[in-house]
């Protein structure tokens, strides 16, 4: 593994994950989910340092494990790993708000897929470019 790899294409991979999530969160979906009782109030440092930690996993794995660099297989494999996140984290969610409806956490694990594919695929891209 590259370090230089895995940081550039782990900080690129997080930029493009923090702006699919506002984009699907806060604009094309938003009435979709359960209203939000801290709305205006969320820690946008928070936000992006999480969107951050899951992109360098994604990074990581690419670059250490899989050498994935490749638009299509980092595309691939960021949906998979968006499958299983994006399950893990709604079954969490079910299970500590009663009020959490089914079709939010089917629309919910969609956008995992949806926006783990493009991040996957835009760090494979990057790993690409840098070479190994």
């Amino acid at each position: 593994m590259k370090p230089k790899n895995f940081l550039v294409s782990g900080f690129v991979g997080g930029i493009v994950y923090f702006l699919l999530g506002w984009l699907f969160y806060v604009y094309l979906f938003k009435d979709f989910f359960p209203p939000n009782p801290n709305e205006g109030n969320e820690d946008l440092l928070m936000i992006f340092l999480g969107c951050m930690s899951y992109s360098f996993f994604i990074a990581y794995i690419y670059t250490k494990w899989a050498q994935i660099s490749t638009l299509a297989t980092g595309a691939k494999a960021g949906a998979l790993i968006g499958l299983f996140m994006g399950l893990i984290w709604n079954f969490f969610y079910m299970a500590m708000s009663a009020d959490y409806p089914w079709e939010s956490f089917g629309a919910d694990v969609v956008i995992m897929i949806i926006s783990s594919a493009i991040t996957g695929a835009v760090i494979a891209m990057v790993n690409g470019k840098m070479g190994d």
